[in-house]
Order: C-alpha cells, then structure tokens, then sequence
C-alpha cells in the first residue's frame, strides 16, 4: 500500500522502519533494567539512559533521511524544520513502567506538516506490534487493518483514563465516578499512547486525559481518526507548544465522553 503523496509515502515507510528499530534498541535496555541510571523529573515522571539513547537513535536516523526536517522529542531540544515536515518523538512513552520492569511502554513517531498530524507510529516490542497510519489510508496493526469499537454505551467496554502531575485528583475521581454511573469501567496501564493505540484497535472503547503532551498523543490521535473513531480537532501546532485534554472515542459515545470530560477535568 503506498500513499499518493510521494513525501508521505517515503516517511510513512522510514517511520515504520525506525519506529521497530527503535522498539528492539529500548527492548534491549528494558532486558537489562538493573543496570540503567533513572533520574526524577518530577512526580511520577522519570527519565533513564534508555530514553536518552533511543531518542538520540530516532533523532540521528532522521537527521540522516530528511536533513531538512524538523525534530520535537520529550527529552532533547529543538529542531526548527526547513522542509514543512517535523518529527514528534517519545522515545518510551511509560517510563515509570519501564524501569519498574512492567511490559506496558512504546516507542512514540508522528510526522506533522501544515499543522496537521500527517504520520502516526507507535512501536510496542514486547508483543511484536506496530501501530501506523497516515493520512487517508487507514489505521492498521502490522499489515492488518484496525476499527474502532462500535461500542453503543459506556457500559459495553473499558474508558482508557490518564492521569500525571498536572491532573487533579478531584477530576479523576470525578470522571471515575460519572463512568461508574453510566455502568462502565476505567482502564490505565500509564501509557497514554499504548492506550490511544488499543482504542484504535477496538481493545478499549475510548480514552480521556485532562493534558497531554504532543509526543504523547498526536500518532495516536491519528490512529484513532483513521481507524475510524473520533478526537477532539486540535491545532497540532498549539499541542506542539502547549499540549492539551485529549478525548477519543467510537462515534457512539463521543459526545457522552465529551460532556463527561467538561463536567469532571477543572483546573
């Protein structure tokens, strides 16, 4: 399958190489956790010489096959892009589960250009999957094509919730508490972007975050759109620079998670 778009279409391949190359590099450290350095950035937010050394890998590989594009990794600096196209990297999203030993982590690439969300990569190499999608051709899980769940009501599957240091507490434990009414239940592996994938792939039937970051949830909000789902319309542009609530979802049960969303994530 190839996209028409000859400049898509030679990133969407790069990106399915690199993504798995960057999986089995992190895999390889996940194998060997006891002998990471692992600082505190913050509550619940850790960094290890794994992040480091994967984005370094991702940001090295790209420089080598789009010179000219830009880059915006969680861990290292800024690339200003020349060529309209800018990389979105999370080297391992869920750290604090990778260091703790716990399978539940990804290796995060979106391609953005004329601020929209354009590639979406997640790599998860503990179970051999890889999640992509581009623009207009679908969302697919290795080569197999994926759909959203056509879930008619909250209580027919689990609501991916995310949580960090800028939620509130009091606005989890209220959306909880309005998904327990409606008869659903809540599903957090503290992976964002491994959840917004498994809501692609129909395994959850929707997700709510009060804030995330754009290397945390553009490729997934893209696999999402295209397998069928729905997200809130973003500028990719202003989640590049100040992030924001993500909510996705079947069409079915959009609007309730929206609703539920406004009622409960409150500063």
């Amino acid at each position: 399958m190839t996209h028409p778009n000859s400049d898509i279409d030679r990133r969407l391949n790069f990106a399915k190489t690199l993504a798995h190359e960057a999986g089995q590099l992190a895999l390889s450290y996940f194998r060997s956790i006891g002998d990471l350095e692992v600082k505190s950035k913050g509550v619940q937010d850790m960094v290890s010489d794994a992040d480091l050394n994967v984005e370094t890998f991702i940001r090295d590989k790209i420089a080598d096959a789009f010179a000219e594009d830009g880059i915006v990794g969680e861990e290292h600096g800024v690339v200003e892009s020349q060529s309209g196209f800018t990389w979105v990297i999370d080297p391992i999203d869920g750290t604090f589960n990778f260091v703790n030993g716990i399978p539940a982590w990804c290796v995060i690439l979106a391609c953005v250009q004329d601020d929209k969300t354009k590639i979406g990569v997640i790599c998860e190499p503990n179970h051999g999957e890889l999640y992509w999608a581009a623009e207009g051709m679908g969302a697919h899980l290795n080569e197999t094509p994926i759909k959203v769940a056509q879930a008619k009501g909250l209580d027919e599957g689990n609501t991916g919730l995310g949580m960090n240091s800028r939620t509130p507490g009091h606005s989890v434990t209220r959306f909880v508490e309005l998904l327990a009414d409606r008869g659903g239940l809540f599903y957090r592996n503290a992976s964002g972007g491994l959840m917004l994938a498994y809501v692609a792939a129909g395994r959850l039937i929707g997700y709510a975050e009060h804030h995330m970051n754009a290397w945390d949830c553009l490729a997934g909000q893209m696999l999402i759109a295209e397998a069928g789902g729905k997200i809130e319309q973003q500028s990719a542009n202003a989640m590049l620079r100040d992030g924001g609530r993500v909510i996705a979802a079947g069409e079915a049960i959009f609007d309730e998670l929206v609703a539920m969303a406004d009622a409960s994530f409150t500063a």
